[in-house]
């Protein structure tokens, strides 16, 4: 088991930038592709963008394309989600995300692993 917990999240204008965290403890960090997720009330889970477990491939959303940067740490045992020219509708819980399969997937019902969360509010 895995578990995650995120950081980094807060108030900022429309935009800004923010920098979220997500710091892994358990089994072994680089067993793990990550995704990064958010949610705002009464809708789905989105998917925001993913990374493999050597860091080497990446995949985004299309409307985070350009805006947002993935990458992890593996030997920090971190995630981190580089958020710039944010938009109020980037406002969300967003959470990160732990999948031990072998391909990098945008699918929400494929990971294993999900922290509790860090509220993004952007305002305009």
């Amino acid at each position: 088991q895995v578990q995650l917990v995120e950081s980094g999240g807060g108030l900022v204008q429309a935009g800004g930038s923010l920098r979220l965290s997500c710091a892994a403890s358990g089994r072994t960090f680089r067993s793990f592709a990550m995704g990064w997720f958010r949610q705002v009330p009464g809708k789905e889970r989105e998917y925001v963008a993913a990374i493999s477990r050597g860091g080497g491939v990446t995949y985004y959303a299309d409307s985070m394309k350009g805006r947002f940067t993935i990458s992890r740490d593996n030997a920090k045992n971190t995630v981190s989600l580089q958020m710039t020219s944010l938009k109020p509708e980037d406002t969300a819980v967003y959470y990160c995300a732990a999948e031990e399969g072998v391909r990098v997937t945008a699918i929400a019902t494929k990971y294993d692993y999900w922290g509790q969360g860090t509220q993004v509010t952007v305002s305009s």
